[in-house]
């Protein structure tokens, strides 16, 4: 058998790729420990290596950051969904935020599993001042939990570890902001934690949103615990109820991604089944993967393909 010999990077070689290095940060705005972390190389070594240090595993190192240089190429080249998309559903659910803010009120938004809800939270928060989006989980299910994750989204990083004390300062830090508060996947959370964010949201005079499925609005208005809720119900300003995508949906986002009708009644069939418009986001971004593979325009025989390799059709 014989041996694989690598050969050692030359001073000139190893140069090149610090150069390359040097264009992606300064082209992409990272940070040294952002690109150690991301291509598994200590951020001391990191910067031995850019600072044209000599030690002892340059080459691995040198060979580590030329993988993590080809993979970022390689996401780049890969089909991106559009960021946001104004389809019909996702206007509705902007008007119910917008009036929450405008109006210091409450808006409850529920249902529609995969039509677009989280990417428009995202989109209002981006678009609009002190907006400020909590993704609610199991773990934040509680009083304290809850605050804390509120108290994260509103950027503060030193906090009290009492939950009286985190109230008052989250309480401060949103008071004459005219903000909103969105709790996204707000069925998580169990009934002192609700209650204390809307009499959190109310001190602080900024509006209220919370949003999830069929569950949240579901366990304010029936239920054995229609008492616990009576407060909060009799808050809510806005209701909107999300079902299926509507038609016009599933048109805006195939106009979005440019295809034509055939693919777009396609995409309709798609977006019918479990999934919605998440499918139908996936079906595209994999199919047009296969056709940039092939060199040709993006058709229905890729998104069926997509789809099927999806495992769902």
């Amino acid at each position: 058998m014989s041996a694989v010999v690598q050969l050692q990077k030359t001073d000139t070689q190893l140069e090149a790729v610090r150069q390359q290095i040097r264009v992606v940060q300064q082209a992409e705005g990272l940070s040294q420990n952002q690109i150690a972390r991301e291509a598994g190389v200590h951020k001391s070594t990191f910067s031995k290596f850019m600072n044209a240090y000599s030690f002892a595993d340059v080459d691995a190192i040198a060979n580590a950051l030329e993988r993590w240089l080809e993979n970022r190429k390689q996401r780049r080249e890969l089909p991106t969904a559009p960021s946001f998309i104004a389809t019909p559903t996702a206007n509705r659910i902007l008007d119910a935020l917008t009036y929450a803010q405008l109006a210091t009120d409450m808006a409850v938004i529920f249902g529609g599993a995969g039509v677009g809800k989280t990417q428009t939270l995202q989109h209002y928060s981006e678009t609009e001042k002190n907006a400020w989006v909590v993704d609610c989980t199991p773990t934040t299910a509680t009083v304290g939990g809850c605050l804390r994750a509120i108290a994260y989204a509103l950027g503060l990083r030193t906090v009290a570890g009492r939950a009286d004390l985190l109230e008052i300062q989250i309480r401060d830090q949103m008071r004459n902001t005219g903000g909103l508060l969105i709790l996204d996947e707000a069925q998580f959370l169990n009934t002192r934690a609700l209650e204390t964010v809307r009499r959190l949201t109310e001190m602080a005079g900024v509006g209220l949103a919370l949003v999830g499925n069929d569950q949240v609005y579901a366990q304010l208005t029936g239920g054995s615990r229609v008492a616990e809720f009576a407060q909060l119900f009799s808050r809510i300003g806005k209701r909107v109820k999300l079902t299926v995508p509507s038609q016009a949906d599933v048109e805006s986002l195939a106009s979005a991604w440019g295809v034509g009708a055939k693919e777009t009644h396609l995409l309709k069939e798609i977006a019918a089944k479990p999934g919605a418009l998440r499918g139908v986001t996936k079906a595209l971004r994999l199919a047009s993967m296969f056709a940039k593979g092939a060199d040709d325009r993006l058709s229905t025989d890729y998104i069926k393909a997509a789809w099927t390799e999806l495992g769902a059709m």
